[in-house]
């Protein structure tokens, strides 16, 4: 053998049956072992129809939308999530339980952005978007330990998704229920002007009064036309200085003097008055204008918040558990066989492509 094949040689236990050796000790005599507990659930949605729609009588269930599930995919991963479940089970003792293991256990001194790191080596999340299925793999020292966060991460979930169904029924009533507050406030103004009206005129309702003048009116003129008549027939079957025809001149007048008066309360004589009938009659309309107005808004905004406040209640989220979190009897991890073979065929690799490189070099001087 020459020196460059010694030196090959020795290169090769240096860099790749040396460090293969340390890690095979270091996997089957350090490393502790890891178990791995399951969960998957999926975001689902509970409509339950009023009694209004269709008879009232049946109950749909659905998946929940795609936003809900890559909000909560989101959220499993997020440092609050860490942090929250941190503060339910102190992970941080759970994870760095075996002291001795620099490389798979956490170090207890490291910061939230550490422990987040670590959070995304020990909890692989699997999600298809299609389906809206969301599984969970959680690994830690002891088998309890691992079904413990799995089932923390599941009621953290669940309480996340309770909370967002609360937001959107919030959200959709709010809105409904400042209309409604609205339309209240403007009929009580609207009932409480009509009412004022009222107390001022002393009148109950100006129409009716109308009516009644409208009557009296139309009465008067019937007996002028009566008292004009009985006037025109004495004026032709009597004398000029029959007192008859004195007394009816003297009823025509106070009736037309009656009529005028009359139609004043109308308006139709003094047109500055603001006191006549008309002017009261117009003023009455509009305010009962505005109380019906704000009698149908008042009835529209209290369907919309009673169709808002059915809505609300008849659609929430949940979270649906179709594997409940499992109890491992046996260590899966960590995968030392996979890994010594991993780990050797990189170094070798590495090697090789070395010694072709070293050998290239010396061909080219």
């Amino acid at each position: 053998m020459k020196t460059r094949h010694m030196a090959v040689m020795t290169s090769f236990v240096l860099v790749v049956l040396l460090p293969t050796i340390t890690a095979i000790w270091y996997l089957y005599a350090i490393a502790e072992d890891q178990y791995s507990s399951r969960v998957g659930f999926s975001v689902r949605s509970e409509e339950v129809s009023t009694v209004g729609d269709f008879l009232g009588s049946f109950t749909g269930i659905s998946s929940g939308s795609s936003n809900d599930s890559d909000v909560l995919f989101e959220f499993i991963q997020s440092q609050q999530m860490v942090a929250q479940i941190n503060a339910e089970i102190d992970i941080v003792k759970l994870f760095s339980k075996p002291d001795y293991d620099p490389v798979f256990a956490y170090d207890p001194e490291g910061s939230i952005e550490d422990l987040l790191d670590y959070w995304g080596r020990m909890v692989k999340i699997y999600y298809d978007a299609g389906t809206g299925l969301i599984e969970l793999r959680v690994n830690a020292f002891t088998a309890d330990d691992a079904q413990r966060i799995a089932q923390e991460i599941f009621d953290s979930s669940s309480l996340m998704i309770n909370e967002l169904s609360a937001i959107a029924r919030e959200d959709s009533t709010r809105y409904a229920k400042e209309e409604l507050e609205a339309a209240r406030d403007q009929i009580k103004i609207s009932r409480q002007d009509l009412t004022l009206f009222r107390a001022e005129t002393q009148i109950v309702d100006p129409t009716a009064d109308v009516q009644g003048q409208m009557g009296l009116l139309t009465t008067l003129e019937g007996q002028l036309a009566e008292t004009l008549i009985e006037l025109d027939l004495l004026v032709e079957v009597t004398r000029a200085n029959d007192p008859r025809i004195e007394q009816a001149k003297r009823k025509i007048l106070v009736i037309q003097k009656r009529i005028e008066a009359e139609r004043n309360k109308f308006g139709f004589g003094d047109e500055n008055s603001t006191t006549t009938f008309s002017a009261l009659v117009g003023q009455y309309e509009a305010l009962v204008v505005d109380r019906e107005f704000a009698e149908q808004r008042y009835l529209a905004a209290r369907a919309l918040y009673e169709s808002a406040l059915a809505e609300s209640r008849r659609k929430s989220r949940y979270l649906a558990a179709y594997v409940k979190p499992t109890l491992a009897e046996t260590a899966e991890y960590p995968k030392r066989l996979l890994l010594v073979l991993a780990i050797s065929l990189f170094l070798t690799m590495s090697w090789a492509i070395l010694v072709l490189i070293s050998y290239s070099i010396k061909d080219r001087r």
